[in-house]
């Protein structure tokens, strides 16, 4: 069973999958937009690679503040995974991404990765970081 993780911004989508085994997550894309309102091609980018991945769920990165609450970017992000149940008719689950983005950013900076680089494929890494963050949440409930 594979599964989708995606950090859903403002103007981009990073997009991770995970192997056939539900292991490990990798890095697919970061999908592009002009406009925050346009989410037309990028529901239909995201459908192709639920088909090319045979992807069975979606985990979907949920942004709370870092003392818990929900704010604008949060109540976007449902909008946008009601969108994605009615597209791809997959469950789609919410994850914690607090500290994901400045994780993937300390990543790079350890990996030396400069500047534009950098801005380039946090996101992607971001999704990483989520999907494998839930794919071991999943692997620690079948060892309990």
């Amino acid at each position: 069973m594979r599964i989708l993780g995606l950090d859903f911004g403002s103007h981009t989508v990073g997009v991770a999958v995970s192997d056939a085994l539900g292991l490990t997550a990798q890095g697919v894309e970061i999908i592009r937009r002009k406009s925050p309102k346009k989410l037309r091609q990028t529901l239909a980018r995201i459908e192709d690679l639920v088909s090319s991945y045979d992807v069975e769920k979606i985990v979907l990165g949920y942004p709370k503040h870092m003392n818990n609450t929900e704010g604008e970017r949060c109540e976007l992000t449902r909008e946008f995974m009601e969108m994605l149940e009615r597209r791809t008719e997959l469950s789609v689950e919410l994850w914690d991404e607090r500290l994901t983005t400045s994780w993937a950013n300390q990543i790079m900076s350890e990996s030396k990765v400069r500047g534009r680089m950098r801005k380039e494929y946090v996101d992607e890494i971001a999704a990483m970081l989520i999907l494998q963050g839930y794919l071991d949440s999943l692997q620690m409930k079948k060892e309990e």
